[in-house]
């Protein structure tokens, strides 16, 4: 079954957002992404992780909204990977957006 890489953007890093929010917005936040866990049961394979700062090279490319964590899922197409992420709690938080990448097979592997 294909697996996909669900990158979490948003337009304020994971350490920022974890920072400012106060414990009971932490909490609340961490009730809906399991609640997201559980929903989407065994096709989730890797619940991923939040990241870090990132180091963009050359530092003059541009690559959008920072990445903020990811996630890795199965699903039989797109479509149903996209079903399986369409109210994922990330898309709750202002200017965040998910990003699913198809993990392809190595050629000659």
């Amino acid at each position: 079954m294909p697996k996909y890489l669900v990158l979490y953007r948003s337009s304020a890093d994971a350490a920022e957002q974890m920072s400012t929010s106060t414990p009971e917005q932490a909490q609340e936040g961490m009730a809906q992404w399991m609640k997201w866990f559980e929903a989407t049961g065994p096709a989730l394979t890797d619940f991923g992780s939040p990241l870090g700062k990132s180091q963009t090279l050359p530092g003059s490319a541009d690559t959008g909204l920072p990445i903020g964590g990811y996630s890795i899922i199965e699903a039989d197409s797109p479509a149903a990977a996209t079903k399986l992420v369409d109210d994922h709690p990330h898309l709750h938080a202002p200017d965040a957006s998910i990003q699913l990448l198809e993990f392809l097979p190595m050629p000659g592997m």
